[in-house]
């Protein structure tokens, strides 16, 4: 006979819980010492207790379906199909390709790859709806799974300008491509943009959908999945509630224009906390991201090269990338379970938290004219920009740490010779009809002074 051993203790609550840390504290301020503020304003307390806890929201992420993605920069194609192949041969199961041509002979590039198995994501610089429906026609073929990526206000939020002359033209192709491709996906939204300018949690799940809702609102007919590429960095746990939250108001969102198809996450590591100096430790940062998010529930994740600030496209640098998604898949077990953070009081507390907040400022987005409206105005740029200024100061200040780069840096590290990229901003200065949204990454400036003295 067996008896639950846990029987012969009893419980103990939060109150009594809280009794005893602050009779630890010895008279230090339980608050001020034990509780701290994020930037989305959560109050992150010491512990979680189930007697403080209410499920406000019902999550369904899954684990097992993660898919570890290859991306592929195509400039030569026979190259790119190799590399592909290979690829696919050493772990890989699933392409992203960049593609920046649209005279490309895009049949070739797909002639050889073993399609059936392995989804495609296409990143087109460019908007094409000849392109995207030579692509389409290879799928009908070879029975493909692709994702087209398509993202005009992704395209305007970046770039200042539209892929084509207008709005309407943009959305008029869209909506063509949605009645005439049936299957795979079209619609994307690129949300890792406001990460990697530096918005917090809550804006980025807030401008993701606000970004989606315009899809909703200007394409009557969807029948495909709508791909949300998310960035994720090193606040572990925050970075998982971040997707379960996403995934959550998407379905909430969705529902209300009869669309039942759930979101798909493309997640990437955020460009943001990546450092020149010291890289090695870039590995360690994409490895906890990549564990974010696939216990976030992504369904597929391109992992971010250690050297890919400063190195063109490597072998050494994709197989590294590629060997950290396979070790956490078939030597940790990552794929094992499913809903992985079902249960963490934490967790489940943060992605309440986040996606309240978020829809907060979601519905305020809305009421004030949405998202696009927002975005031609210079709103959104400036939210964003309130945020990464508040992060920088932490950054400079050494209150927000990279290892190797402001704290424990390295003197005797010497960069300048190895650069094969520019690793800094790039001012392109053109007309455009909005002031575009800045990727910026924390450690510019020091690293630019640090580059000066050497």
């Amino acid at each position: 006979m067996t008896t639950n051993q846990f029987e012969d203790f009893d419980a103990v609550s939060s109150k009594q819980w809280k009794q005893k840390i602050q009779f630890e504290l010895k008279g230090a301020d339980y608050n001020e010492t034990l509780i701290w503020n994020s930037p989305e304003d959560i109050k992150v307390k010491p512990f979680y207790h189930k007697d403080e806890f209410s499920k406000r929201f019902s999550t369904g992420t899954r684990a097992t379906a993660f898919k570890i993605c290859q991306n592929i920069f195509v400039y030569d194609i026979e190259k790119s199909v190799e590399r592909a192949l290979d690829a696919l041969n050493r772990g890989a199961e699933s392409l992203r390709f960049t593609i920046e041509d649209e005279t490309l002979a895009v049949e070739k590039l797909l002639e050889k790859l073993p399609l059936e198995n392995v989804p495609v994501y296409f990143n087109m610089s460019f908007f094409s709806i000849d392109f995207v429906k030579r692509i389409d026609a290879v799928a009908l073929q070879k029975k493909g799974n692709f994702y087209y990526n398509i993202d005009p206000i992704g395209q305007l939020a970046k770039d200042g300008n539209w892929f084509t002359t207008s709005e309407k033209t943009n959305f008029d192709s869209l909506n063509l491509l949605a009645n005439t491709v049936t299957k795979n996906a079209i619609i994307s939204v690129n949300a890792s943009l406001y990460q990697n300018a530096g918005a917090n949690m809550v804006q980025q799940i807030a401008y993701a959908l606000a970004h989606t809702n315009e899809y909703f609102n200007r394409i009557p007919i969807i029948n495909q999945k709508i791909v949300l590429k998310v960035a994720v960095g090193t606040n572990y746990f925050f970075e998982i509630a971040k997707l379960r939250a996403i995934r959550v108001l998407f379905k909430l969102i969705a529902k209300e224009y009869n669309h039942d198809l759930d979101c798909h996450l493309l997640v990437i590591p955020t460009k943001r906390n990546k450092t020149l100096y010291d890289y090695n430790v870039n590995m360690l940062r994409t490895t906890t991201e990549c564990m974010s998010a696939i216990l976030g529930g992504a369904d597929t994740i391109a992992n971010l090269p250690y050297d890919s600030l400063y190195h063109k496209d490597n072998e050494f640098g994709d197989r590294i990338a590629r060997n950290q998604l396979l070790i956490l898949k078939k030597e940790s077990y990552f794929d094992k379970v499913n809903n992985p953070a079902d249960g963490s009081y934490y967790i489940e507390t943060l992605t309440n938290q986040l996606a309240e907040k978020a829809l907060v400022l979601f519905k305020d987005i809305e009421a004030n004219g949405g998202f696009l409206k927002q975005l031609n105005e210079g709103i959104i740029k400036r939210k964003i920009q309130e945020s990464a200024d508040k992060e920088q100061e932490l950054f400079d200040s050494g209150k927000e740490v990279l290892l190797g780069t402001n704290k424990y840096p390295n003197k005797d590290d010497r960069m300048k010779q190895d650069l094969e990229l520019f690793p800094f901003v790039k001012i392109n200065p053109r007309k455009t009809l909005i002031t575009p949204i800045i990727e910026k990454r924390l450690a510019e400036k020091l690293e630019q002074e640090r580059l000066a003295a050497e």
